[in-house]
């Protein structure tokens, strides 16, 4: 869409919600002007209007940790922006991963799920062993035990969906997932490191597509 068609505020701002395309994490509120915003687009680098300071701010410049944009898509009125982006480091100025850390109320009921919290939990259970913990039982008996439970689950999702059972396959599928994360913890491996593995693989696959349609 032409960023004219956007609704810039009376002091010619306009709110950016800036957004971690791996984990979906909101990292910053912040604000563009139109100069900024073209600044943004140009470079695929978040460049800002810092009402404080009262000028134009690139993220990352002085710190390091660039943000480089996948995308920015306005609201239904215009006048906001989501802006996700793969971050070089943290996002917020305090050296957090996100600005949004403190937790000013939380259901009792309802819990947040994300890919995320959980290797950091399986993580958590490498690091902090707890007496009692499967996970913590995995890691201490290493690699060939972790590797072990990858194919065991690998087989059982096989039958499941062999036998078209839909709900078996699901639950078996989220039993692979599990011992795929904690053999990505034993190796090192991070959910980015996946994220950019599939993203190129997807521009791959793209390619792949246009040759066959040229064919």
């Amino acid at each position: 869409m032409d960023i004219n068609s956007l609704k810039f505020d009376a002091n010619g701002l306009i709110p950016a919600v800036v957004v971690d395309a791996v984990t979906k994490k909101v990292l910053t509120v912040a604000y563009m002007n139109e100069e900024s915003l073209k600044i943004s687009m140009e470079k695929g680098l978040t460049c800002f209007w810092s009402r404080s300071r009262q000028e134009l701010w690139l993220k990352g410049e002085t710190s390091g940790n660039y943000q480089h944009i996948v995308s920015i898509t306005a609201d239904c009125d215009n006048d906001a922006l989501v802006v996700m982006v793969e971050k070089d480091g943290p996002a917020c100025h305090k050296g957090t991963d996100s600005c949004f850390t403190n937790t000013v109320w939380e259901s009792e009921d309802l819990h947040e799920f994300s890919y995320e919290s959980l290797i950091k939990l399986i993580e958590g259970r490498k690091t902090d062993k707890q007496e009692g913990s499967y996970t913590t039982y995995l890691f201490e008996k290493g690699m060939d035990k972790i590797l072990k439970k990858v194919g065991e689950e690998s087989t059982e999702v096989i039958v499941a969906a062999k036998n078209n059972d839909k709900k078996e396959t699901i639950y078996e599928i989220a039993d692979l997932a599990y011992h795929v994360m904690v053999l990505m913890i034993e190796m090192g491996i991070s959910l980015e490191d996946i994220h950019r593995e599939l993203a190129s693989r997807h521009v791959i696959d793209h390619k792949v597509k246009q040759e066959k349609m040229t064919e």
